[in-house]
């Protein structure tokens, strides 16, 4: 009778171990990164744009891209990897 909440509850157990925990893992590691960006880090947004940081607000950084060093105000959750913290790994 009991069998089939045991195997539910089991299941449940092995979902949350696969799957949620190491994505939250995943998820806190990235908000650890973007919050520690500094003006001069070099940056990859999601869409592929590579930068310089210049300016750092609590919501949104400016980076600075191409040889004509154009601006480009962006999100801070669009933020997909810093690779000055990368390349000193």
């Amino acid at each position: 009778m009991f069998m089939p909440i045991i195997l539910l509850v089991l299941m449940f157990v092995v979902m949350y171990f696969l799957i949620i925990r190491p994505q939250k893992k995943k998820d806190k590691q990235a908000a650890e990164m973007r919050n520690s960006l500094q003006v001069g880090d070099e940056v990859v947004t999601i869409g592929g744009i590579i930068g310089r940081v210049v300016v750092l607000k609590d919501d949104y950084i400016v980076i600075e891209t191409g040889s004509d060093r154009s601006k480009v105000r962006i999100k801070r959750w669009a933020i997909q990897s810093n690779e000055s913290l990368d390349s000193a790994k």
